[in-house]
């Protein structure tokens, strides 16, 4: 069902706009093979890509922050992360039909994440979306990150939007969470990296959605 007066549609990055997944799970895979650790298969890794690398050393070392080793191996990750950042990362399939619908209704569209911008920045261009993109929120934007409104609420500023008039699309609680916060209607990627054991409909989103085509009919 279209949705009245949407003047702009923001979307999470890793799990939602792009498949971030592969390239997130070879930089875990190369530091469980120094740590001398077998590789994990990459559908074991993928619930956890989107969680950055404290997440993914999490799931695959069993090891947070108060570890000694944690912020070496947290830099040697993203060291290797960001030398092999779009080997294998990519649009979700049909997602590229939805930004040029968007375009050619010239209906605005950006990205909120939790990334970091410097990764952030360096994925976008690699892929050409930086020019495409209206605008770009990063998890160091601003003081506050998702769960909280501020960046949704930051990108709506930047696009002269009121959140009402625009729908945040991601894969996670936080995601649903900080757009409801910030009062704007939500989608849910189900095609994203969301658990087996988690309830995702439970989430609270005013839309799900199984795949990216399925955003047109929002439109």
């Amino acid at each position: 069902m279209p949705l009245h007066n949407l003047k702009a549609v923001l979307f999470d990055l890793d799990g939602t706009l792009l498949d971030t997944a592969p390239d997130l799970a070879a930089a875990l895979n190369n530091v469980l093979a120094n740590e001398g650790h077998a590789p994990l298969p990459l559908q074991k890794i993928r619930p956890y890509a989107g969680h950055g690398s404290r997440g993914l050393l999490q799931y695959g070392l069993g090891i947070d922050e108060n570890h000694a080793k944690f912020n070496t191996l947290s830099q040697q990750l993203l060291d290797f992360y960001s030398q092999n950042i779009v080997n294998n990362t990519h649009l979700f399939p049909g997602m590229e039909q939805v930004l040029t619908q968007l375009e050619n209704k010239k209906i605005p569209w950006g990205i909120v994440t939790n990334k970091p911008g410097w990764l952030t920045q360096s994925l976008l261009e690699h892929l050409q979306l930086t020019v495409r993109a209206a605008c770009v929120v990063s998890g160091d934007t601003l003081p506050k990150r998702k769960p909280d409104p501020a960046p949704l609420l930051h990108a709506c500023a930047q696009l002269q939007i009121n959140p009402s008039d625009c729908i945040y699309i991601g894969d996670s609680e936080s995601d649903m969470q900080a757009g409801a916060r910030a009062g704007m209607p939500t989608a849910l990627a189900l095609y994203g990296y969301i658990p087996d054991t988690v309830s995702p409909l439970q989430w609270g989103a005013n839309y799900a959605i199984n795949n990216p085509l399925e955003i047109l009919e929002l439109l």
